[in-house]
């Protein structure tokens, strides 16, 4: 089961938040245009070693169950392309998403 949800952020910008029912876990991610978060299934490393090329903006919280979770969770981790966007590790998902806008 797919569900996506918008969400509107305290700028009044609106993303996009995508839940995954899988099988022993769900995915969850919340977009915009530039960039996003994600649950723990993000691999960080992967994204800033092996996909450095594309410059992918993004940041991954761990422990978190529900889309609204992610946007109060800390980031446990980000990638070099969304700390240049001044995005850093312990920021609440919600407020990282308002520099990716």
């Amino acid at each position: 089961m797919m569900r996506m949800v918008p969400y509107t952020l305290s700028d009044g910008s609106t993303v996009l938040g995508v839940e995954v029912k899988l099988p022993k876990t769900t995915l969850l991610a919340v977009t915009t245009d530039k960039g996003y978060i994600m649950c723990g299934a993000l691999d960080v490393g992967l994204l800033n070693e092996r996909l450095r090329d594309r410059a992918i903006i993004a940041g991954r919280a761990v422990g978190v169950k529900t889309l609204e979770e992610l946007m109060e969770a800390p980031l446990e981790s980000v990638t070099t392309s969304a700390e240049a966007l001044g995005i850093t590790p312990g920021m609440k998902g919600a407020d990282a998403l308002l520099l990716m806008i």
